[in-house]
């Protein structure tokens, strides 16, 4: 016998939901999971809470089903016998999508308890960083520095065996460390996480304060590419005023190239590496190997005043009265390096012979050796130091001379330039009078940027001749490579001048390449084709 549909429908809804009774109910998640930082079972638990949610749906609760179904049957019975069915109920409206879910929380170097957080740095390299300076699965542990200054370091000893083979033979050579707590009292804590930030994460990041110490620990655990970046950051910041320093540093560290570099800049301007401050921190030996240095550009009353003040701080690092003797003392043979006879006879008298530090009999010999035709024999070098030869870079093929064609009355004759190497200008060379001698005073700057780096006020006499004239700046500037600078000069004197003419975009110089190109400073006419500034001096 056919039941009737209503019937057959319940029926179905009746077994169905026996079923669902019947399922195996889902597996609640262990107290604290979450607390911990477990990750949700969403991958057990979905397949059997989808079903239930579809068979809710699907058949709802006694009442709500019959209502449902009798609708359901009514409405097919209307629309096969083409009667109008009255109106269904309208639909509930959809439940508010849930929240979304908060964005898990970044983990920071020392934050283990942060959940999931391999998920959310897709990258070795991601994952890797954040192991640095992290206690998480550290397996050794570095106190770095000196006693009373020390810090401790987290690492992992996979991690520096891979990237140091000093780390490699430490850990798992042979004599492997055993021990979890390892001393490192000769490098600074600074520099020691920077080695380690590199060899984490293969970021490399200096300062001037720990780039010397970030080099030691890279010379010491034999990490290259971390000391090439040292010394290329070194050579970039390489000035007169801590040349000595890391001439001094150069040496220990067996860095040639940085040594050269470094003598580039203390034989172009001596005068300033030896009267700086770093010029009183270096060793004794390096002391005397920069004494010794034939081609330092400077006076020598100037390496004799630098002398007694490296060694008026080496009588403080000593503990020591600050006396003639004890300068003496601390110096040792490194004063009889100082060039002495090659002072002028008045640059002597004013300043070697008043400061005590030389003996009477010293002194009354070199006196003698100044003006006795039978010359006492002396314990300190006769020559004078070579120097250095400056070299021009002369920009103009040809020069002439007009009447009435070039008036200076205080404008500025100006020109821009850039140079292929690191360079020293030293100075500026100038077109004089083409009606005879004259005096002209005339004022030189060099600028970079709209910034003045040297200037000089000084006069020069020229011989009426088309030569150049050469006007110097006090000190030297250093002048790096793929830059433009401007050189300017205000000449007051004879109106009636050389200029050149024929000018050159570009000059090559022995080793060195420059580059011309107006200047929006010249207010007098010269230009890259003609005008004034025919030359720059410079050291190379």
């Amino acid at each position: 016998m056919l039941l009737p549909l209503a019937c057959l429908h319940g029926r179905v809804a009746q077994c169905l939901t026996s079923l669902l009774v019947l399922a195996e109910p889902l597996p609640r998640p262990r107290h604290g999971a979450r607390a911990r930082g477990a990750a949700p079972r969403s991958t057990e638990a979905a397949p059997a809470a989808l079903s239930v949610k579809m068979a809710a749906e699907l058949y709802p609760p006694a009442g709500a089903a019959a209502a449902a179904t009798a609708t359901d049957i009514a409405n097919s019975n209307a629309a096969g016998t083409g009667r109008k069915a009255s109106p269904r109920s309208p639909p509930r409206p959809a439940p508010a999508p849930p929240p979304p879910a908060p964005a898990p929380p970044a983990p920071d170097n020392n934050n283990p308890e942060s959940p999931n957080w391999q998920s959310f740095h897709p990258t070795l390299r991601e994952r890797n960083a954040l192991m640095f300076n992290n206690e998480l699965m550290a397996d050794v542990h570095f106190i770095v520095g000196p006693l009373g200054a020390a810090r401790r370091v987290p690492a992992h000893k996979y991690v520096l065996a891979v990237g140091s083979s000093v780390f490699y033979a430490m850990f798992y050579g042979d004599l492997a460390e055993v021990k979890s707590e390892i001393h490192i009292p000769d490098v600074e804590p600074a520099a020691f996480l920077v080695l380690l930030k590199y060899m984490y994460s293969d970021e490399i990041d200096l300062e001037a304060d720990t780039v010397l110490a970030t080099l030691y620990a890279a010379k010491k655990y034999i990490v290259p590419a971390l000391a090439k970046a040292c010394v290329n950051f070194l050579e970039t910041s390489l000035e007169a005023k801590n040349a000595c320093v890391l001439l001094s540093q150069s040496r220990l560290f067996e860095e040639p190239e940085l040594t050269q570099r470094c003598w580039e800049v203390i034989d172009a301007q001596a005068e300033m590496a030896l009267l700086s401050e770093g010029f009183c921190e270096i060793d004794r030996q390096t002391l005397e190997i920069i004494v010794t240095r034939e081609a330092l550009n400077i006076k020598e009353a100037v390496v004799f005043e630098a002398v007694l003040n490296w060694a008026e701080a080496e009588c403080k690092r000593q503990g020591l009265p600050i006396t003639p003797q004890n300068k003496r003392h601390v110096l040792g043979q490194a004063l009889y390096l100082v060039r002495i006879p090659t002072m002028t006879l008045e640059e002597f008298a004013n300043g070697a012979a008043q400061s005590d530090i030389l003996t009477l009999e010293e002194t009354h010999n070199i006196f003698l050796w100044y003006t006795a035709a039978n010359k006492p024999l002396l314990d300190f070098p006769l020559t004078k130091r070579k120097g250095l030869a400056p070299q021009r870079c002369h920009r103009f093929q040809s020069s002439a001379y007009r009447s009435n064609q070039w008036r200076y009355r205080g404008r500025c004759d100006s020109i821009q330039f850039a140079v292929d190497r690191r360079v020293f200008i030293a100075g500026l060379g100038l077109y004089g009078s083409s009606s005879g001698k004259a005096e002209y005073s005339v004022k030189i700057e060099l600028k970079r940027l709209g910034k003045v780096l040297a200037q000089n006020l000084t006069k020069f006499v020229s011989d009426g001749s088309s030569n150049t004239f050469p006007v110097w700046f006090e000190h030297p500037v250093q002048v790096e490579q793929d830059t433009f600078y401007t050189a300017s000069a205000v000449l007051d004197g004879s109106e009636l001048s050389y200029f050149g003419q024929e000018g050159m975009t570009e000059v090559q110089c022995g080793k060195v390449a420059f580059q011309f190109q107006c200047s929006s400073d010249s207010t007098n006419g010269t230009g890259v084709q003609g005008g004034q500034i025919p030359e720059l001096i410079f050291y190379a």
